[in-house]
């Protein structure tokens, strides 16, 4: 098997994002929902936007596959970092027993830098998002509950409850996030939840910021690597 369908979906903008040629702004009530007026019921978390690569692992007939995020197995990727993901996950299975059949857990894969440096406190895997079987997107807090049981960490919660305003969540998040970011953090993902369902993912990213700045294919150099705890790597 060689690809399937994109398993993960790109995130739209919030109103004042740095946003490239290819992205999208949420709709501006959808926006004021998660930023400043949510409606009774609505359950708002901000998180710290991670910059790396996004990977996911399926379970699939008790196998454990590794994709990109458009659904290309990493193991066939002409991508360097890609195929070490593939690699990585075959010699950590054991810590996947968390992962039912049909499920898929959507990562951020940080050993190389892409336009933001870190100095991780953790290893260079963070999870984003685990889908059920059905497709449905777990809570956050249950994926939380689940994946760090399991010993695997998600990026840093900056805020869960009412509303909140861009400023506040950047305020929340400071000028280096919480994951060791030796260069500006990236920015914050906003995430709408009602009960078990969740509505709406959208996201933040300050302006300046350059997407891949330090990959080889933009700088003609050697690739910059993240420093993480290696004893955590293997």
């Amino acid at each position: 098997m060689g690809g399937m369908k994109r398993i993960y979906g790109r995130i739209p903008h919030l109103p004042g994002s740095r946003t490239g040629p290819a992205d999208r702004t949420l709709d501006p009530c959808m926006a004021l929902r998660l930023t400043s007026v949510a409606r009774p019921g609505d359950l708002v978390h901000v998180q710290e936007k991670l910059d790396g690569t996004c990977v996911a692992v399926l379970r699939l007939e008790g196998d454990l596959l590794a994709y990109g995020w458009e659904g290309r197995l990493c193991s066939l990727s002409l991508n360097d970092n890609r195929r070490a993901f593939a690699v990585w996950l075959e010699q950590n299975q054991r810590r996947f027993s968390w992962l039912k059949e049909g499920e898929r857990a959507v990562f951020e894969w940080l050993p190389v830098a892409h336009g933001t440096r870190y100095h991780l406190p953790h290893e260079p895997l963070v999870v984003l998002d685990v889908f059920e079987a059905s497709g449905h997107r777990m809570p956050l807090l249950e994926m939380k509950s689940r994946v760090h049981n399991a010993g695997f960490c998600s990026p840093a919660l900056l805020h869960s409850g009412e509303a909140l305003s861009i400023s506040s969540a950047l305020q929340n998040l400071g000028p280096h996030g919480h994951h060791g970011a030796i260069d500006s953090a990236e920015g914050v993902i906003y995430r709408l939840e009602r009960g078990r369902e969740v509505l709406q993912l959208a996201k933040f990213v300050r302006q300046g910021k350059q997407d891949g700045c330090f990959l080889s294919d933009h700088t003609g150099e050697p690739p910059v690597f993240n420093l993480y705890p290696k004893e955590v790597h293997a």
